[in-house]
């Protein structure tokens, strides 16, 4: 958390209000968060810049600057970017001041986000895979990134490297919906699978965005209010439950080291060889 959908609900919520305001002020409470840089090289290079617009790639958020740098965040765990809070907050981290009198507040109960300053964002993020919802994602681009990798297919979806911007509570649900164990080695699926991995993915993606994301933890939008995303969840977080769809209890497994949530009877362990 939080994955592709609540970073693209903060994009777009925070981009009528950020776009084409400079910086202004800027605190920086924990020098931590600042990623190959100084606290003052941000600073300095942020001050008087105006927003040009507002980009995400994968979970990453990415301030397009008018000096042709690039402030660029990512909220990890339990990173949260608040518009104009009442309280600065305990876990502020950072505070940004626009030319329009707001703030926006950087806040971390865990300090695992990092920001970015960068003349060029392929320094940041070069090396992640296709973004999922672009006209340009194919269901032949999927099988052929799959293919590469005998690893099971849960992890291939959490590879940034592979796919951008999936994470553990869309992957559950999105081979839940194409009914595909997540212990499944991602160079096994049939041509078929793939294709309705493929719809699975954009359809849980698409309509996580559509609630504004999933507020299962720390998640809350930029002005405070919750997504909704969560509660058309079939399996993620659902481990001891009933699936909606058999009956069968909800199991979990780790895979890399995450929970992961899948219905046994819905998604069973079978090969196509």
């Amino acid at each position: 958390m939080p994955e592709l959908p609540e970073v693209e609900t903060i994009k777009n919520e925070l981009s009528p209000w950020v776009v084409g305001q400079s910086f202004t002020e800027i605190t920086i409470l924990d020098a931590k968060l600042v990623c190959g840089g100084s606290v003052e090289e941000v600073r300095r290079g942020l001050i008087e810049k105006k927003i040009e617009s507002l980009e995400r790639r994968g979970k990453y958020l990415i301030f397009h600057l008018s000096n042709g740098r690039s402030l660029i965040m990512h909220l990890r765990m339990t990173g949260s970017l608040l518009l104009n809070p009442r309280d600065v907050g305990r876990y502020a981290r950072a505070v940004f001041h626009l030319s329009n009198g707001h703030r926006l507040v950087f806040s971390d109960r865990r300090r695992l986000g990092l920001i970015w300053l960068v003349d060029d964002t392929k320094a940041v993020v070069g090396k992640m895979g296709p973004e999922p919802l672009d006209e340009s994602f194919t269901p032949d681009i999927l099988e052929q990134r799959l293919s590469r990798h005998h690893i099971p297919v849960k992890a291939a979806l959490l590879d940034q490297c592979i796919i951008a911007g999936i994470g553990n509570m869309y992957a559950d649900e999105a081979l839940f919906a194409a009914r595909i164990h997540p212990l499944r080695k991602a160079d096994d699926l049939s041509p078929g699978e793939v294709q309705t991995l493929y719809q699975s993915i954009r359809r849980v993606l698409g309509a996580a965005i559509g609630s504004k994301g999933a507020s299962v933890d720390t998640y809350v939008r930029p002005e405070g209010e919750l997504g909704t995303a969560h509660f058309d969840f079939k399996v993620a977080h659902k481990g001891g439950e009933s699936c909606p769809i058999c009956g069968s209890t909800i199991e979990r497994v780790p895979v890399q080291n995450r929970g992961t949530y899948f219905c046994p009877r819905c998604q069973p362990f079978s090969s196509r060889h």
